[in-house]
């Protein structure tokens, strides 16, 4: 039944090619040596801040432009294309099927090619307008391949990405294969065909062509709110208006530009696909208890064909490995618009795995280009208020602006202190990734790893910051696999009491007495760079001391069920509490890494527990030193304060880079 040969047509040609055959071993590797002999992380060879295409995307133009040549030229059974300008996947990517809206095209996906096509073997589903394959038929046309790979790779997941009608036949193969591990991504699954007014609008128009209700679900389909918002944004972000309204324009106009693709249409189209599609929502519902696959469901809240966001809501409850992510300005053809980032949703949500189990070291994909954007976007209040000033150690001792004293290879620890909440470690893990390139993996307590069940799309939060970093949970098998790795792994052993700090104690150490991860540094011959962060104290007040919450009514017994909670290491003398606090005036945040100390040849480290312990008594002291040099060298810097850098910025630029205290 399916094919993979392309159509004969040249532009329509330019989007399809053979499937790739993959040969060789599939063994994950997680490091290489470099050119100096020394271990250095990869990522089944995608380097940090790729391009995933996001950013440079095709306007609708070109969409409507190919539907164009397929309408007219295609003909033939239901197939599979791969999409040239996806490129090449890593190595052992795992296998994503796109089962597209009711229009069978296939092409509804195109914004999304490279991102996707950079981390999954990406195959499209291509269902010809003039094609009357049963719903039944098509079940087993994806079945055949979901089986066909399930046989070759039993260990390895594969992905179907529903949208819409495509969802529906996502559900029904999961439902008859609960034995295959499937990940489903469900993008306004027609399960809710039933209770939309569709059917109504339509049989209204029914005196009118066929073509002519086509055109009016394809405008309803059109969301101009989410075109006007990308606008705004844009515009926000420094492009010029003129532009930021040419692009809004294009796009608005590009379905009026292409409506006689419509002409082209045979004229009992739509009375098929609407059969085609009811069927396939009673299909589909008749056996949602049957589907044991894990599902990413991406629910529109402004759809205006079908009432997406009540059916996640329904769907979530029925189905057990549910996950929702709702896009609040978003219309029905949510994959065609702006600002949405399939790919990076994905990873957020700890799906992305290459065996049966995601695996947070071997699994994990570094951040791209866009994804770095998108966190800056987020996070542009915090670094407009602190201007984070970096400085780093040359091995002779030189302190010097910016991170060129920190090693370019790894395995690396970098040692160092929180300040309230961990505020500054999103400025840190920014600046490594764009100053060096370098992804910072860090070394979190297992409460910032919920297993999120429901989740908005405006913006990343620190959760999705975490796992887009790859950040993993506090045990010793992760910074053992990380260092194995030639990873940089950024480790706070004053863990959540410096970070849950009261008034009082900012900048001091919290650090346990066991000195385990100077051994593990050793063991890898990792190098550890001791590092201090100061300016919580210029940003923010605490309110209280540990003294006044438990002298308060009930506050012992709020702080012991509080750090109860939140399961501390059995070190911890005394039980944390959030203080509360106020902001102030914004200063800034200034980070210093110490001279890098190697561990090469540090075989007493391993077997001596008095050499081990000066060891990390060196590198506390380190770090004590540093955040009492940045305490007093801050005092000369004369852009500490949020004026004088306004003023700076306003005369050459915002952003262009502060001054800060000669080192």
């Amino acid at each position: 039944m399916a094919t993979l040969s392309p159509p004969l047509h040249t532009q329509a040609a330019a989007l399809w090619r053979p499937r790739r055959q993959w040969h060789g071993s599939l063994e994950r590797t997680s490091c290489q040596l470099n050119h100096s002999g020394r271990l250095q992380a990869t990522y089944r060879g995608l380097e940090p801040l790729y391009d995933d295409g996001y950013r440079t995307v095709k306007n609708l133009d070109y969409y409507y432009e190919s539907l164009g040549e397929l309408v007219e030229h295609d003909s033939g059974p239901p197939r599979w294309f791969c999409p040239v300008d996806a490129g090449s996947p890593i190595e052992d990517a795992p296998l994503m099927l796109y089962l597209p809206g009711v229009d069978g095209m296939g092409m509804g996906l195109f914004m999304h090619h490279k991102a996707l096509g950079r981390i999954f073997e990406l195959r499209c589903m291509h269902v010809p307008l003039h094609d009357r394959t049963p719903f039944e038929d098509l079940v087993t046309m994806v079945e055949d391949i979901v089986r066909k790979e399930h046989a070759t790779s039993p260990n390895k997941p594969i992905y179907l990405l529903g949208n819409s009608f495509g969802g529906c036949l996502a559900l029904a193969v999961a439902s008859r294969n609960p034995h295959i591990d499937l990940i489903l991504v469900l993008v306004n699954p027609a399960t809710s065909y039933e209770k939309s007014g569709i059917q109504q609008l339509l049989s209204f128009f029914s005196l009118f062509s066929g073509q002519a209700c086509m055109a009016i679900t394809a405008l309803l389909n059109y969301n101009i709110d989410n075109e006007v918002h990308m606008a705004v944004s844009s515009m926000i972000n420094g492009k010029h208006p003129l532009a930021a309204l040419n692009r809004l324009t294009s796009n608005m106009s590009s379905f009026l530009k292409h409506s006689n693709i419509l002409d082209k249409i045979p004229e009992d189209t739509l009375k098929w696909k609407m059969k085609l599609i009811k069927r396939a929502a009673s299909y589909a519902n008749y056996r949602l208890q049957s589907v044991q696959a894990e599902v990413l469901l991406l629910a529109s809240c402004g759809d205006k064909l079908l009432p997406s966001k009540a059916e996640a809501d329904r769907l979530q409850n029925l189905l057990p490995k549910c996950k929702v992510y709702f896009f609040d300005k978003h219309g029905h053809s949510l994959l065609l618009e702006y600002g949405v980032h399939v790919a990076s949703i994905i990873k957020c949500t700890d799906l992305y795995r290459h065996s049966r189990r995601h695996h947070r070291v071997f699994d994990y994909i570094p951040p791209s280009a866009t994804e770095l954007n998108e966190v800056d976007k987020a996070t542009r209040d915090l670094r407009f208020r602190t201007c984070p000033a970096m400085y780093s150690t040359l091995e002779d001792g030189t302190v010097v602006r910016g991170l060129a004293g920190v090693p370019q290879d790894g395995p690396v620890l970098l040692v160092g202190n929180h300040m309230l909440l961990g505020i500054e470690l999103i400025s840190l893990a920014a600046e490594f990734l764009r100053l060096k390139g370098i992804v910072v993996r860090g070394i979190a307590h297992t409460l910032l790893f919920p297993n999120k069940k429901r989740a908005w799309s405006e913006g990343h939060d620190f959760f999705d910051f975490l796992n887009l970093w790859g950040g993993v949970p506090m045990m010793y098998k992760y910074i053992y696999q990380l260092l194995s790795a030639g990873e940089f792994v950024l480790l706070y052993p004053g863990g959540h009491r410096e970070a849950l700090h009261c008034k009082g104690e900012e900048h001091r150490l919290f650090w346990p007495s066991q000195a385990e991860f100077v051994r593990l540094a050793a063991q890898f011959n990792a190098t550890i760079v001791p590092f201090g962060v100061v300016g919580e104290d210029d940003l923010l007040e605490l309110l209280c001391t540990f003294e006044d919450i438990r002298s308060a009514p009930f506050g012992k017994e709020m702080m012991q069920a509080y750090s109860n909670h939140l399961k501390l290491r059995e070190d911890v003398d005394h039980e944390v509490f959030f203080p509360g606090l106020y902001l102030k005036m914004p200063g800034r945040f200034y980070y210093q890494f110490g001279k890098p100390i190697p561990t090469k040849g540090r075989q007493d480290v391993l077997t001596d527990k008095q050499a081990a312990n000066d060891l990390y008594m060196h590198v506390k002291s380190e770090v004590e030193r540093i955040i009492s040099y940045l305490l007093e060298k801050r005092m000369e810097d004369k852009y500490r304060s949020l004026i004088p850098r306004m003023l700076y910025q306003a005369a050459r630029g915002p952003t262009c880079e502060v001054p800060a205290f000669d080192p």
